[in-house]
């Protein structure tokens, strides 16, 4: 089964998640809970240990099933949210998608804090406290800054059969443990139903052993990515709920029999695996195997897997949080500023960032207890969502399109009711109830995360002046540049790249439409017109500019703040940059402005020098714009609104040249003989001119023998761009 689910993953394509990448990512979210929560489970279960992660293990498959049909019906990112948008309203998708949150960030912060223990068999410092504290911290920052530089599907496919060796690996451990250390009595013996273990603790065992349903969620945050058909996702289904009861019922009842429940001198019984274990509980396993040379070689291999295991986790569980982040801002659940985008990466960087800060201070605490019991109020809130929602749909819309369905469902009334569902719904909602009756700190937490967070939707949603319950959706380009949160016909701010070329004043008197809308509604805008002066590499970056040209710039931007200012409320802030690159000085002004849009007006393609025949060869893009251009749209750190040159006879421009009061003699005469020899060459014109720092050598310095020395190995060739002739 597991064959056949990794050769139909690897036949998608890289943009893809196929069958078997999908079913790592559950195993790898499902196998890790259990390297830092075994312990903190046979502490509250005792013998009935195994019992507790087989009823676990069944309510994880119950519950994935509810998931899976839920990503068929409605492919979008946000799991239990997303369902329950569709089966009930925003107000619900909000709680849901909330509650989640406040799970990733705990169960990223016990995934990292596990990682030292498991280091340990290598060097016992790893479990000082010193390192205890900034090994977790170091995994937690890490893992931010690799999610926010992105991670990709084909990158989690190359990476995720590491799941696969963990999983061989641990079903190893059972198999060497079952045969060698076999023993029934050790797993009944200390039974004793209502004393051994205490009802409560059998009740807190079942609430903590919820930590492994985390990976249900991650999961279906992929959906998006997700390209499997209806057979597919039934071995989804089957393969995850095979490898997970396997590991859960296994794992616990060698544990057992290695570390059976002994009674305590001053009463009670407790394990060896909640006491010098309790942290590292699978190598308290293996060091208890037979020979010697066996428990060292398993300590090691055990160490080496837990820790690959934990580091992967922890890289989904930030996924999970910047993707949940992501859907709640497009939705407008949360201000957009919390899911805004990277402007390179185009990944939520300030939910990743606030992420890591919570989930490494959380780590320092060291808790896990406490912030285990935490974790089972966010995530059977969710689960109990995300049944509930999948029951609702399935009366709510009926005849939907359903790639793959929960079984065993009955008529009931109008529509077909899961009865796996059902019994999931039920059971968190039991354990839910259990949270609320035995762990009142983790319930005071959760009642206080949940209330801070409802109260933050409301008064950004009224704020907004929008219902509570309706939804209403960003587009992800909004979320891409640095705007204002809400919808606004124009821009408050805008940079814009004037040149001395005869579409100047087309090109302002577009930003000062766009802007005038804005002044209208807000009371002013502000116009920033810059103009480029490239210094050639031959010079200096700080060489003096020649008086001609500074008089020039002087003209070209006294004459954008004329135009722009002839409309309403419109103010025209003027600047002049030195630069290598035109492209790159308007992409760091347009950053270090924090401007709302670059207005450009798209220049043509230079031609290719030598022709394809002698090897000159452009990207794509320069078939229909210019370098100028290319560069701004690819880098900008904002929104960029291109204005299309008219088709213009060169005569025309040539005339409107000499007739324009506001350039001098020079530049005009400059001007008339460039058009013409591009009239000579092409029939076309370049409506966008770069100012280049007279050097009185070559116009295009860079091109010659002796400054292309100058490249520094490694420097962004866009800095190397066409300037005028």
């Amino acid at each position: 089964m597991f064959a056949r689910a990794i050769a139909w993953g690897r036949a998608n394509p890289m943009s893809a998640i196929g069958a078997g990448a999908l079913i790592l990512v559950v195993y790898i979210a499902a196998s890790s809970s259990l390297y830092f929560g075994l312990g903190l489970i046979a502490e509250q279960g005792l013998a009935l240990t195994p019992a507790v992660l087989i009823v676990a293990g069944i309510f994880f498959v119950l519950t994935f099933m509810s998931y899976v049909e839920g990503s068929s019906l409605h492919i979008e990112r946000g799991g239990a949210s997303s369902y329950a948008r569709y089966a009930f309203d925003e107000l619900v998708s909000f709680v849901a998608g909330w509650a989640i949150l406040l799970d990733y960030t705990i169960v990223l912060a016990l995934v990292a804090s596990a990682v030292p223990n498991y280091l340990s068999p290598l060097w016992s410092g790893f479990e000082k406290h010193t390192a205890e504290m900034i090994i977790p911290v170091l995994l937690i920052f890490g893992m931010a800054i690799a999610n926010i530089r992105g991670v990709s599907a084909g990158q989690l496919r190359t990476r995720l059969p590491l799941g696969l060796i963990d999983l061989a690996v641990l079903i190893g451990v059972i198999v060497v443990g079952l045969i060698t250390l076999w023993d029934t009595d050790a797993l009944t013996q200390s039974i004793d139903l209502g004393t051994t273990p205490t009802w409560k603790g059998l009740a807190l065992a079942m609430i903590l052993a919820t930590v492994a349903g985390t990976g249900i969620e991650a999961a279906s945050g992929l959906a998006g990515e997700i390209r499997i058909g209806r057979g597919a996702l039934r071995s989804v289904v089957a393969a995850s709920a095979a490898s997970t009861i396997t590991i859960f019922a296994g794992l616990s009842i060698v544990a057992l029999m290695v570390e059976p429940v002994k009674m305590l001198d001053g009463g009670g019984s407790a394990t060896p695996l909640s006491g010098r274990y309790i942290e590292k509980p699978v190598i308290g396993v293996v060091s208890r195997f037979h020979p010697d040379w066996l428990a060292s070689g398993l300590r090691y291999l055990v160490g080496a897997m837990a820790v690959i295991t934990l580091v992967q986790a922890a890289r989904i569980y930030m996924l999970g949080p910047m993707r949940m982040t992501y859907a709640l801002a497009t939705n407008r659940q949360i201000p957009s500023v919390i899911g805004r985008l990277h402007p390179r990466y185009g990944t939520p960087y300030v939910a990743a960032a606030a992420v890591a800060l919570v989930s490494g201070a959380l780590a320092i605490l060291d808790n896990p207890e406490l912030l285990t019991a935490i974790f089972a109020f966010g995530a059977l809130l969710t689960f109990s969502i995300a049944n509930l929602s999948i029951i609702r749909l399935r009366y709510r819309e009926p005849e939907a399109p359903r790639a793959y369905t929960v079984p065993f469902s009955v008529k009931v009334g109008s529509g077909r009711l899961p009865l796996p569902s059902v019994v999931a719904l039920a059971a968190s909602i039991a354990a839910f109830a259990g949270v609320l009756a035995f762990r009142h700190t983790a319930t005071l937490v959760g009642v206080l995360w949940m209330g801070a967070g409802l109260t933050l939707y409301v008064v950004y949603r009224r704020s907004q002046g929008r219902p509570l319950r309706q939804r209403i959706t960003i587009p992800e380009a909004d979320l891409r540049r640095r705007a204002r949160e809400s919808e606004k016909g124009g821009f408050g701010s805008m940079l814009v790249p004037v040149f001395g070329g005869v579409l100047d004043d087309d090109i302002i008197g577009t930003a000062g439409r766009l802007a005038m809308e804005e002044a209208e509604e807000e009371g002013g805008a502000v116009i920033e017109a810059l103009h480029v002066i490239e210094i050639p590499m031959s010079q200096p970056i700080d060489a003096p500019v020649t008086a001609d040209r500074l008089q020039r710039a002087r003209q070209v931007l006294a004459r954008a703040k004329e135009v722009g200012e002839e409309y309403a409320g419109v103010e025209v802030a003027t600047a002049t940059v030195r630069a290598r690159s035109t492209g790159e000085a308007i992409v760091r002004e347009a950053s270090r402005r924090g401007v709302e849009v670059i207005v450009l007006a798209a220049e043509r393609p230079s031609r290719i020098r030598g022709g394809p025949l002698l090897g000159g060869v452009e990207p794509r893009a320069a078939e229909f714009v210019g370098k100028v251009t290319e560069y701004v749209t690819r880098k900008a750190p904002c929104q960029v609104i291109l204005t299309a040159p008219p088709e213009t006879d060169v005569a025309a421009l040539i005339a409107s040249i000499k007739n324009n009061p506001h350039v001098s003699v020079e530049f005009a005469e400059k001007e008339v003989k460039r058009l013409e020899r591009m009239a000579g060459l092409t029939g076309e014109h370049d409506p966008v001119s770069p100012g280049v720092a007279e050097s009185g050598q070559a116009t295009r310095p860079h091109e010659h023998e002796a400054d292309q020395s100058q490249v520094v190995e490694g420097e962004d060739p866009d800095d190397f761009i066409d300037t005028i002739a």
